[in-house]
């Protein structure tokens, strides 16, 4: 894994090497690109004896500066005022955040802004600068092709990265770090006295003291050995600091979650529930309850208390623990491992709904006929106390596999738990009579055993899952609607339709897996319709997958958009506010609502468009870094099996080859085309197939396949397969 010596042409010549971001030579700025770059930088206008001091010329270049300023005031880049010159919006220029790709190109996303208005910015490899990946870059937009804009960046604003992990190679008397990250194509000089006594192919953890430039490479200093780079948790250890995210949380913010007074009566109008037969039901690992239920039989039909922790009550607007909430956004949940966005006396004490003990909430009261049709729903701080911690396995034994020990165990519980079972299914038929989307994409459970990986497999969800589910969107659904009829200004989840092109493509290859779909439509019921049609079929997982990359991204916003895939026209989160800042934001407004106040439910001058904004970019932050540890554990788990079988499933077709996902655990890999020797194959890009011209061999979305694993590379997080006889490897 680890690189035994640094790139050659670091060693060989370093005066020469490249720049820091990429192995292109890059453009130099142009005269009038310097001019942009100096002038925004200024607060007011500036005269040219300044603008020439500032760009180090000469007097004597003063009249081609004067005749090229007169042609850019021309275009609209620049204004006048008393022989003071200033920037304009015509100028072209934009703040934005650069990604950069494996292969050296880039883009830039825009600051404050959403991705449905604004697509990303296209940046080529020569056009880069000396920027890298994360940085924040004033980029001038350039004309671009096929819809989307191309820019040039001329000047770095802020560094995204202050630190780094990778791989130490001692190289003479100097010694290197590779980035453990294939978007920084670029070594790390580390001179003997900041080496911290690494040694070859160690993980290592680099503070960067110098961001080098056109001729120099970084230079950095190791503030921590990590260990060994093929251990799991210095694996995940990499991922938390790749992602920029916080293991601790500051002092200041743990002293103040210590000097928090508890609750334990019904102060300022709370409504004592503790004597509602309330229960927790969570995973078996799980630590922080956040929600718990109650369900009673009425004249009528049903009531459903949904019960939240009430965080709100603890987390005040502007104080030291909510400003590191806003920043954290959410909670990431990795192997063994918890990143809470609160701290652990919020999370797992004060906040937790833990049984036997009594505690804050916010409470949803939802009145349902006896079809499972809403009537009525209030909402109230309250005091509650949980009767039972039940996981997921008891419940489901308990009400839908009728275990009788389990059934005595807890038989004074039974009869609330078989009326939550009922208004669930009626629930759970309501939300299928008006097509929202039944979507059956299992997610990874990796097991971990200290430092080895134990199991990467397929997490389990049955009907109790659904249950609390059920329940849990009804609350969401109830509060979204109670704000947005009575024009409460709150951050909704909204999902929007799918891209009518998207749509198309998806029919195309669910066509040529053989399925016979309905008349497209795009609505919420069409693609039901579409899944129900895979249901139980060997395409199912593949179907799921390329449905679910039709959809458009969730995302959190002011403006109630309703949510596609819920077919809800009202729907927010309200639900988890011990694990995502804008449960917290949902619940302030609604106490706002419901005692006629107006406090703010953010901190600062912070506006709900900029919250919704920044919060969905958090909420992104967290499900990278869970797939980058996915695949880095992937990686790690299958290093010492080269040349093994398994059996796997086609989920993508494309011209260089096909992907596949392993059937005996969720990891996935590539088969290149150029490793496909039997014959020469061509992409059919409609049919989503690759079919021999000899032969006429076939392989398309959904086919079952045998694989030997060829490699792993850990570096890129990359698994490549081959395809084999399908009697390969297996015994006889």
């Amino acid at each position: 894994m680890a690189r035994k010596k640094p790139p050659r042409r670091h060693r060989r010549h370093p005066q020469k090497t490249s720049p820091l971001r990429g192995r292109q030579p890059t453009a130099t700025p142009t005269l009038s690109e310097r001019i942009l770059t100096f002038l925004n930088k200024q607060k007011n206008p500036v005269s040219m004896a300044v603008l020439l001091k500032g760009l180090a010329l000469a007097k004597f270049e003063r009249k081609l500066i004067y005749d090229l300023l007169a042609k850019m005031e021309r275009s609209g880049q620049l204004s006048r005022k008393k022989k003071k010159w200033l920037i304009t919006d015509k100028a072209n220029l934009v703040k934005a955040q650069l990604t950069l790709n494996a292969k050296g190109f880039g883009f830039a996303v825009l600051e404050g802004q959403s991705a449905k208005k604004q697509k990303d910015i296209f940046i080529p490899p020569h056009a880069l600068g000396e920027a890298s990946h994360g940085d924040t870059v004033l980029v001038k937009i350039l004309p671009g092709s096929q819809g989307r804009s191309e820019g040039r960046i001329i000047q770095v604003l802020k560094r995204g990265f202050k630190r780094i992990c990778g791989i130490y190679t001692k190289g003479g008397k100097t010694g290197y770090v590779t980035p453990d990250n294939d978007k920084m194509p670029f070594t790390v000089l580390i001179k003997p006295d900041n080496a911290s006594n690494a040694t070859n192919g160690i993980g290592v953890l680099v503070k960067i003291i110098d961001y080098g430039s056109k001729h120099r490479i970084p230079e950095g200093k190791i503030i921590e050995v990590l260990g060994d780079p093929e251990s799991p948790l210095v694996q995940i250890r990499m991922a938390i600091e790749q992602a920029n995210l916080p293991r601790t949380f500051p002092a200041r913010v743990e002293k103040a979650a210590s000097d928090l007074v508890e609750i334990t009566d019904c102060q300022d109008g709370r409504k004592d529930l503790r004597y509602i037969r309330h229960v927790t039901i969570d995973g078996a690992t799980a630590k922080d309850f956040d929600d718990a239920i109650a369900v009673q039989k009425t004249k009528n039909g049903f009531r459903l208390y949904v019960s939240i922790a009430d965080v709100s009550h603890y987390v005040r607007p502007g104080s030291v623990i909510d400003n590191e909430a806003y920043q954290r956004g959410t909670s990431v949940y990795l192997p063994d491992l918890v990143l809470p966005m609160l701290p652990e006396r919020l999370s797992n004490n004060l906040c937790s709904l833990v049984p036997d003990q009594d505690r804050p909430a916010f409470t949803a009261i939802l009145e349902f006929d006896s079809k499972g049709v809403r009537t009525g729903a209030k909402f109230t701080k309250s005091l509650i106390r949980s009767h039972q911690r039940f996981t997921y396995d008891t419940v489901n034994k308990i009400i839908y596999l009728q275990e009788k020990k389990l059934r005595t165990r807890y038989k004074s519980l039974v009869p609330m738990l078989e009326k939550a079972k009922k208004l669930s299914a009626c629930l759970a038929g309501q939300r299928t009579a008006r097509g929202a989307l039944g979507f059956t994409i299992p997610e990874a459970m990796i097991t971990m055993d200290g430092d080895t990986i134990a199991s990467i497999g397929r997490s389990e969800r049955n009907q109790a899952h659904l249950l609390i589910e059920e329940f849990m969107l009804a609350a969401n659904e109830a509060v979204a609607e109670t704000l947005d009829t009575t024009s409460t200004p709150t951050l909704f989840r909204v999902h929007e339709k799918p891209d009518p092109t998207k749509v198309s493509q998806f029919t195309e290859a669910a066509k040529s897996m053989g399925l016979q779909l309905p008349k497209t439509e795009n609505t919420p019921a069409w693609f039901a319709r579409v899944l129900a049609t895979a249901q139980n079929s060997p395409a199912e997982y593949v179907v799921n997958n390329l449905l679910l990359r039709t959809m458009q991204r969730a995302r959190y916003t002011p403006e109630n958009l309703g949510h596609f895939g819920l077919a809800a026209q009202y729907y927010l989160h309200f639900t988890s506010p011990i694990r995502r800042y804008p449960d917290l934001v949902v619940h302030r407004v609604l106490q706002n609502y419901l005692t006629g106040t107006k406090k703010k439910p953010l901190s600062g001058e912070t506006t709900l468009d900029e919250a919704g904004l920044f919060l969905s970019t958090r909420e992104r932050v967290a499900v990278d870094i869970e797939r980058n540890v996915q695949s880095r554990l992937s990686v790690l788990f299958l290093k010492d099996r080269i040349t093994e079988y398994f059996d796997a499933i086609i989920s993508g077709v494309t011209s260089f080859g096909l992907f596949v996902e392993l059937l005996e655990y969720f990891i996935s890999g590539a088969v290149t085309i150029g490793s496909m020797k039997d014959d020469h194959y061509n992409f059919d890009n409609h049919g989503n197939k690759l079919v021999g011209e000899r032969t006429a061999k076939t392989y398309q979305l959904g086919r079952l396949v045998r694989v030997q694993l060829d490699h792993v590379d850990m570096l890129s997080k990359r698994i490549t397969f081959s395809l084999v006889d399908d009697n390969a490897g297996k015994r006889s």
